[in-house]
């Protein structure tokens, strides 16, 4: 099974612990929440290169259906990335909303 941008860039964060700074209160400045951002971010900045090579591809003559197909999919596979991503992150945002007022 070959690994996805989003297995690897969000399954490499999930797998390690986010290294952090301590202030010199001691508290914990690390913000595993932007990292889950910036690591949809890239995902979703891989996929859009992908898209871009593929669309460079079709208009420089390789317009054959199989690659407009592939093209295709591939922009699918985009939107459900960025619907995934804005889902979780709306949903990790609302749980920690909720820990802060119960805290």
């Amino acid at each position: 099974m070959t690994s996805t941008p989003v297995t690897s860039s969000l399954g490499m964060m999930a797998a390690s612990p986010l290294t952090s700074n301590r202030s010199s209160k001691g508290g914990d400045t690390g913000q595993w929440f932007e990292a889950l951002a910036s690591a949809w971010g890239q995902t979703l900045d891989q996929q859009a290169g992908r898209i871009e090579q593929m669309s460079n591809q079709i208009s420089d003559g390789g317009d054959n259906p199989s690659q407009i197909t592939k093209l295709t999919a591939e922009s699918m596979r985009m939107s459900f990335m960025a619907n995934s991503s804005s889902t979780s992150i709306d949903s990790v945002g609302k749980a920690l909303e909720t820990m802060a007022r119960k805290g």
